[in-house]
């Protein structure tokens, strides 16, 4: 597998930066979220984004917001390409998405532009060579969930946005790559129920968990690099 990093700005992007999108490729091409900004990027690196899936870990607008251009570029720009991408939604997100599409006059247009399909907690779903078990964990009162895609023996696990849990610490057991949000100061500065984690939080998860290389991601710039391990930029691209 290699991890291409496209956006990976906090809730508040980055002087510069996009929002969560990042691109794993394999056999396929799985892209895990895509928020503002992700979208531009992906069509810097080629005429419009050829990807074969998008997965979702939740409906916060920093991770899924730039579907709503993809769809008006699917639909309006005028090209011989006209792919149409499977996109993985959390439970009931179908409906989400489609009371989105009513307010903006397209009830369908989600429908119209991907193959959509919604996952379940802890079945795992596939693109191509790459499984991926989406497993819920806390982030305030929204539901959410962390990835651990597998392929080949390697595996790469994400956080998406989550509060320190047991859940996340399972979702990157072992693996060879975590790549965890560490959006906070300190933990006392989350809401109440949490949803974040500071960088103490994120460490102390990837030692729990056994995982073998961490990447620090979702950081605002304003706070200190994590020293002594990876911090996350956009269009980084590593091997897992």
């Amino acid at each position: 597998m290699r991890l291409i990093v496209i956006g990976s700005s906090p809730a508040w992007p980055n002087p510069g930066g996009a929002h969560s999108g990042y691109l794993v490729e394999d056999s396929r091409r799985l892209l895990l979220d895509c928020g503002p900004g992700v979208l531009p990027r992906l069509r810097e690196m080629e005429g419009w984004p050829r990807v074969d899936a998008i997965a979702i870990t939740h409906f916060h607008l920093d991770h899924w917001g730039d579907l709503v251009p993809w769809v008006w570029g699917s639909m309006y720009r005028n090209d011989e390409f006209a792919n149409q991408p499977a996109l993985i939604v959390p439970p009931n997100g179908r409906k989400h998405l489609e009371d989105i599409g009513l307010r903006l006059g397209f009830p369908d247009m989600f429908e119209r532009t991907f193959h959509m399909s919604e996952y379940q907690p802890g079945i795992p779903f596939t693109v191509g060579d790459l499984s991926v078990t989406p497993t819920r964990v806390p982030h305030y009162t929204l539901e959410t969930y962390a990835f651990r895609v597998e392929s080949h023996g390697r595996v790469l696990a994400y956080s998406g946005d989550s509060a320190p849990s047991d859940e996340l610490v399972r979702t990157a057991r072992d693996a060879d790559l975590f790549v965890c949000e560490a959006t906070l100061l300190t933990g006392d500065l989350d809401g109440e129920p949490r949803g974040h984690l500071s960088l103490d939080e994120a460490l102390a998860t990837f030692e729990a968990s056994g995982a073998r290389r961490l990447l620090v991601t979702h950081r605002p710039c304003e706070l200190p690099d994590p020293a002594g391990h990876e911090l996350a930029f956009d269009g980084m691209e590593l091997d897992v």
